[in-house]
């Protein structure tokens, strides 16, 4: 008697570890989306591509890379822009549970303010893969693609103090608040920046990623801090304005300028010597990532891979800037 129910303890041992083991199993799935966590998709064969405004190339050309690629993969897509106005993005997300979207491409409109819309389109069956700009959440959207930008901004930041020579008044402009890249360049800048006792800070501005706003926030700085040998931008939209705005001022090629983005606006400038450095982003590869995953998701209820991806960023001066066109590198 006392070795069958030495029997019956080691079976139902056996049976609980394999218990454990199945619902591990199926936690694993349910993250990644497999099994009947997946999102089948509003039934259309629309893709949805939603982004800031296409008058920014580095929007544009992630727009055109991710419809050229659903296209190619047999979608019909639909391309919009929210402005970064995050009402129009969520009437956006309406229009495509509306429409039956299979899925949702999006580059979005707050970190914290696209976390309802997202939620919102995933009860409806579709998924959203997020690209460029995380947001304030995870196992909503099934993946979230986004530059490094923490790695690039610091990449860029050692070309900054090189041409800066280790010391010098600089100043900043920052983008959008509620953009959350926009915290992780400035606070990357200045890991390496500070670092060095003899650079200064005298100006911190928010330019909201515009050209315009870079400009005229560059023309009060300047007025105001005539000993600015520095000026470090957030992307190169702003970096392009802050240019412009130094050329006005006579004091071309005499300010270290730097962005991030890689646009061929900035590559110009780097190789006219108006600005030292930019850090790409692969725009158009990230957004190609995004739609293959959609596909790859909606075909096999998985994309195989964690929510939160990092591509790498290339650290752009005038040492290689012939080999960047169209936030594309070449080697």
């Amino acid at each position: 008697m006392g070795k069958f129910k030495k029997v019956l303890a080691l079976v139902a041992s056996l049976c609980m570890m394999m218990m454990l083991i199945a619902g591990c199993g199926a936690d694993k799935k349910a993250a990644d989306g497999g099994d009947k966590a997946a999102l089948k998709g509003g039934g259309s064969n629309i893709l949805y591509i939603i982004t800031p405004s296409h008058s920014n190339p580095f929007f544009k050309t992630e727009a055109d890379a991710a419809a050229a690629k659903a296209k190619a993969l047999g979608y019909e897509v639909k391309m919009v822009s929210h402005d970064d106005d995050a009402t129009k993005q969520s009437e956006l997300f309406e229009n495509a549970i509306s429409d039956k979207a299979a899925a949702i491409i999006c580059d979005n409109a707050g970190a914290d303010a696209t976390v309802a819309a997202v939620k919102k389109a995933r009860e409806a069956g579709i998924p959203t893969f997020l690209i460029d700009r995380e947001i304030n959440a995870s196992g909503v959207a099934i993946s979230q693609i986004v530059a490094n930008n923490y790695q690039g901004a610091k990449a860029i930041a050692e070309a900054f103090v090189e041409k800066m020579g280790e010391k010098g008044e600089y100043a900043e402009l920052l983008g959008k608040e509620s953009d959350t890249n926009a915290g992780v360049r400035s606070k990357a800048f200045h890991e390496v920046i500070d670092q060095y006792k003899d650079m200064k800070m005298v100006a911190q501005q928010t330019a909201n990623w515009e050209q315009t706003e870079g400009f005229q926030k560059t023309e009060t700085i300047l007025q105001s801090n005539p000993n600015i040998k520095g000026i470090i931008c957030g992307n190169d939209t702003m970096a392009v304005g802050a240019v412009a705005a130094v050329k006005n001022a006579g004091l071309q090629g005499k300010i270290a300028i730097i962005g991030v983005d890689g646009s061929d606006e900035a590559a110009a400038a780097i190789k006219a010597g108006d600005m030292t450095g930019t850090a790409l982003q692969q725009a158009a590869k990230i957004a190609e990532m995004a739609v293959e995953q959609a596909d790859k998701y909606l075909k096999t209820g998985s994309t195989g891979l964690d929510e939160k991806q990092l591509v790498d960023c290339i650290a752009i001066t005038a040492k290689n800037v012939d080999k960047l066109k169209a936030f594309v590198y070449k080697e």
